[in-house]
C-alpha cells in the first residue's frame, strides 16, 4: 500500500485510479484522535491509495478533493475536466 508523501501526487495518483474504473472505487476518511492523524484512502480492491497528515492546514485540501470526487461520484457522466479546476 504505497504511502503518498506529497498532496499533489496523491490527488493525480487517485484521480486516475477513478477515472479508471468509476464503479469499483471508494474512498474512506479516518482520523484518528490520539494520534491528531487525519488519513485519506482511495482503494479498487486492486490498488490502494493511502494519504496521511497530521497538520490542520491539509484538511482543507482533503476535504476540498474529497467533494470533488463525490460531485464525479453523483454525476450523470465521469468528467476529468471537472477534477481539473484546480
Amino acid at each position: 500500500m504505497p504511502h503518498y508523501q506529497t498532496w499533489e501526487e496523491f490527488t493525480r495518483a487517485a484521480e486516475k485510479l477513478y477515472l479508471a474504473d468509476p464503479m469499483k472505487v471508494r474512498v474512506v476518511l479516518k482520523y484518528r484522535h490520539c494520534d491528531g492523524n487525519l488519513c485519506i484512502k482511495v482503494t479498487d480492491d486492486v490498488a490502494c491509495l493511502l494519504y496521511r497528515t497530521d497538520q490542520a492546514q491539509d484538511v482543507k485540501k482533503i476535504e476540498k478533493f474529497h467533494s470533488q470526487l463525490m460531485r464525479l461520484m453523483v454525476a450523470k457522466e465521469s468528467r476529468s475536466a471537472a477534477m481539473e479546476t484546480d
